[in-house]
């Protein structure tokens, strides 16, 4: 009878339960500068900040300027960079006008001092440092993949609508932002749940009904 009841009753739990999934953060193939994640929006800068909305302390640069922000290792083209123009705790904000479940970005010259943040509707959603991202080699290496990485942020079912950048001091780089729109699926109203537990009921008592009693 057991078995009986966890056969019936288990695709109902599987259908009724939901955990928040826990981003899960991966880095591209070193020289990788791009998403190789389908059906993404890239931003890459060249045309201006390219989100929904930008805001804070951020500059769009080209090239290196010593004590104040260093091109990514393996790109040549403009890209964005936090703070700007001081050294202090500086931020920006990109609202991308959508809810997404994952994000990309080629992060250069990594510090443990530099930390992306992700929000859904001014709730914080999942914060990273430099250092939880590639550890020890968070030491602003300007010249080396080691520092100079693709980095995904698969959120799974979870989602966040902004993103935002931080730095201590000089500087967060970075350039091809890519984000996916979160495709919505529609979850199973109370009823639908309510009706396949009174199905599961009536099977279960068919199947007790034709034991044969001993």
């Amino acid at each position: 009878m057991k078995n009986l009841m966890r056969s019936l009753l288990l695709p109902l739990l599987f259908i009724a339960g939901s955990a928040s999934a826990v981003p899960i953060v991966s880095l591209s193939a070193a020289g990788q500068t791009t998403t190789s994640v389908a059906d993404t929006t890239t931003i890459d800068f060249n045309s201006g900040c390219g989100y929904a909305s930008c805001s804070g302390d951020f500059i769009l640069a080209t090239g290196s300027q010593s004590g104040l922000y260093a091109q990514p290792f393996g790109t040549n083209t403009q890209y964005l960079s936090v703070p700007h123009p001081s050294a202090s705790t500086l931020s920006a904000d990109f609202n991308l006008g959508t809810v997404a479940n994952y994000f990309g970005l080629f992060w250069g010259s990594i510090d443990s001092y530099n930390f992306i943040s992700f929000y859904l509707n001014n709730t914080l959603v999942a914060s990273y440092s430099g250092s939880t991202i590639v550890g020890q080699f968070a030491d602003g290496n300007q010249l080396s993949y080691s520092s100079n990485r693709y980095i995904n942020f698969d959120f799974g079912s979870d989602s966040f609508d902004r993103v935002q950048l931080i730095s201590h001091g000089f500087a967060f780089e970075s350039d091809n932002h890519a984000f996916r729109k979160l495709v919505s699926v529609t979850e199973p109203s109370a009823a639908l749940l309510l009706l396949l537990g009174l199905i599961s009921l009536t099977l279960m008592r068919r199947q007790m009904k034709a034991i044969p009693l001993k």
